[in-house]
């Protein structure tokens, strides 16, 4: 939690790590009230490796390509 949050029945003070269900954690995990922290990793689709995203590459330009005729 990042601030105190109270109500009846519950007090939740700056600091305290609270454990909630997905859904509720995610409606407080709004970076003023709370932050959600994950302490196993993301699910991924079973089957599916893990690739590393890569940046495409633009090709250099060669100077090959099509020219408009000079006119002198």
């Amino acid at each position: 939690m990042l601030t105190g949050v109270s109500g009846p029945g519950f007090v939740w003070r700056p600091g305290e790590i609270v454990d909630l269900p997905g859904p509720e954690a995610s409606v407080w995990a709004d970076g003023v009230r709370a932050e959600l922290v994950r302490d196993e990793p993301m699910e991924t689709p079973e089957g599916a490796a893990a690739k590393p995203e890569r940046a495409a590459r633009k090709k250099a330009a060669t100077g090959r390509g099509r020219r408009e005729p000079r006119t002198s």
